[in-house]
């Protein structure tokens, strides 16, 4: 008791949720229970019944991850997405739990809580490095903007009446041009996310590589590509144009002014992501989609 007292865990919630208060008081209640620390956020812990030996914070910065062994994320794919950028600028592995739909960055479910907290207290988890990508946004020669993403960065229109008009280019050299509702810069772990909303291919996470798929091209080449994760990827704005804006991950943005040029590389420091099982992706593909398998008969032997 006294050795895992020494181990704290940042608690991450969607507090909007009901759901989510239900299983952010029995994860918190497990962990205290067998000798954990558990620390969350103040704003948050206003709307948790907390016991009162929950360590509170009031700032939400990377620092307040200091000492902490793991990150548990309970919500749906916008808030694992929050918990993602907590995770990459502290460098604490994440484990998240699906309370949402779909949630391929969640290693759990609702209903398997217990299981959590228990593999959380025996330290029967493994932690794997996702690759993110950095983003640099580029006017007149100047650098305008920097950010990062997880799942993708990705370029759109605004004006819903007119199509933006870009040039995408791979490692110096254009490739093509075309009107187009927009496009996404994915990674891997992306290719399950808006990537595949726009007609994209799904990537298995352990491929290395990186993905650009246009959104609604008006034009008779528009494919998704699947580059070298060591490729330089830019969407330039055309001049002339209504501005354009890019999104990062869903949650971050900023308006592209015609001209604009977005370079998209592998970027500098991963995300950390907590596994409980060694399921294969194609099975967690399988049961997210509920694909029809039916029939399957397994590999002859």
């Amino acid at each position: 008791m006294t050795e895992n007292r020494a181990r704290t865990v940042f608690l991450l919630a969607h507090t909007g949720r009901p759901a989510a208060v239900r299983s952010a008081e029995l994860v918190v209640k497990g962990l205290l229970r067998s000798g954990l620390g558990v620390r969350v956020l103040a704003a948050e812990a206003r709307d948790l019944p907390l016991p009162d030996e929950v360590e509170l914070v009031k700032e939400a910065t990377p620092q307040c991850l200091d000492g902490c062994e793991l990150l548990i994320v309970l919500g749906g794919d916008g808030t694992l997405l929050r918990g993602a950028e907590f995770a990459r600028a502290s460098g604490v592995p994440m484990l998240g739990v699906n309370l949402g739909r779909v949630g391929f960055l969640a290693e759990a479910e609702r209903d398997d809580l217990d299981k959590v907290v228990d593999r959380v207290v025996t330290k029967a988890y493994e932690v794997e490095e996702r690759m993110t990508v950095d983003v640099v946004v580029h006017r007149n020669g100047d650098i305008v903007h920097t950010d990062w993403a997880l799942n993708e960065a990705a370029v759109q229109k605004v004006s819903a009446e007119r199509m933006l008009e870009i040039v995408l280019e791979i490692d110096g050299r254009p490739v093509t041009g075309f009107g187009c509702d927009g496009i996404v810069c994915a990674t891997p772990t992306g290719s399950t996310a808006y990537a595949f909303s726009a007609g994209g291919p799904v990537v298995w996470p352990e491929v290395e590589a990186l993905l650009m798929v246009p959104i609604s091209a008006h034009a008779l080449f528009a494919k998704p590509l699947v580059t070298s994760p060591d490729s330089v990827l830019a969407v330039e704005v055309l001049p002339h144009i209504p501005p354009g804006v890019l999104w990062c991950d869903g949650r971050r943005t900023v308006e592209l002014p015609a001209g604009a040029r977005v370079e998209v590389r592998r970027g500098a420091v991963p995300v950390r992501l907590a596994r409980l099982h060694h399921a294969s992706f194609t099975d967690r593909l399988v049961a997210k989609f509920a694909l029809p398998v039916s029939g399957w008969r397994g590999a002859p032997h």
